[in-house]
């Protein structure tokens, strides 16, 4: 019995520094990043470079068009996506009697997750720039940003919504309310810090990919913020790829290209950091 006491302690110490190391492993990883887009990037970072319009063949001046375009196809985004996500996670957790046809629905939301974003990039530029005539703009990459979300904000909506005490529902019901009126009053105010988090996360995705607008609605450079939805923008990512692989003056532009990166870095981690210091609190709070 010692033995097999001992062996297990073992086992467990072992399991356990192995899932340390993995841990750590990560956090170094991402500390090497951060210090060497600090590094790098720092030199550009100013006041100046964000507020300002490119210069001189995009070798000097800042990023504030591209920044501001991330912002609208970031909010175009999830402005598309998150009714018709929340909608799809209500339909399944709520309504949706379990059988072949759910299963078959979950699967393809999860397979969708999957899916490589050029491939969104090309079925957004045959689709909304062709087939519906959006032209490349800001609108089309909204609607190919908000596809390539619309998978993450479902799932983390769905969990949130079943993550709700089965006692809330019963309780609603028992008292006479319909089952609309306790999902729209009970369930989905419970569950709101969930879904909400899972927008944001779908943001900080959206607002990093380069693939999807590339095809859509990214353009080389503009003089002028987009006045339409109709209208081209810039955009971080493919400011980013456009100076890293398109420019001519690459070394001329090297510190633009990691300040830019740098920029685009911070956005990201600020909107996930974001989004776990406010659901520890959210549950925190919580008393069920």
């Amino acid at each position: 019995m010692n033995k097999q006491g001992s062996r297990r302690k073992s086992i467990q110490v072992i399991a356990f520094s192995f899932l340390g190391v993995a841990s750590l492993s990560a956090l170094i990883v991402l500390g090497l990043i951060l210090y060497f887009m600090i590094a790098q990037g720092s030199k550009a970072i100013s006041w100046g470079f964000i507020t300002q319009f490119p210069r001189h063949r995009m070798t000097e001046g800042g990023i504030y068009p591209a920044l501001v375009g991330s912002f609208y196809l970031g909010a175009g985004a999830v402005l598309v996506a998150f009714p018709l996500a929340v909608s799809s996670a209500i339909w399944l957790s709520e309504y949706a009697r379990t059988g072949w046809w759910v299963r078959t629905i979950r699967v393809g939301v999860n397979t969708l997750a999957g899916v490589p974003s050029i491939v969104f990039g090309l079925l957004g530029f045959a689709f909304f720039v062709k087939v519906l005539g959006f032209g490349v703009s800001v609108l089309a990459g909204a609607f190919t940003l908000a596809l390539l979300i619309l998978p993450i904000i479902i799932r983390s909506s769905e969990e949130a919504l079943r993550s709700v005490p089965r006692g809330f529902r019963e309780g609603s019901l028992a008292l006479g309310a319909t089952q609309w009126h306790t999902v729209r009053t009970i369930v989905l105010p419970a569950a709101l810090p969930g879904i909400l988090t899972g927008a944001v996360l779908g943001v900080s995705r959206a607002v990093g990919e380069t693939a999807p607008i590339m095809f859509t609605a990214a353009a080389f450079y503009m003089a002028k913020l987009p006045k339409s939805p109709f209208d081209k923008v810039m955009a971080l990512p493919y400011h980013i790829y456009v100076m890293a692989t398109e420019s001519p003056n690459y070394w001329c532009t090297k510190d633009l290209q990691f300040g830019t990166a740098l920029v685009l870095l911070g956005l990201v981690l600020t909107l996930n950091l974001g989004v776990v210091v406010w659901r520890t609190r959210l549950r925190r709070r919580k008393k069920w």
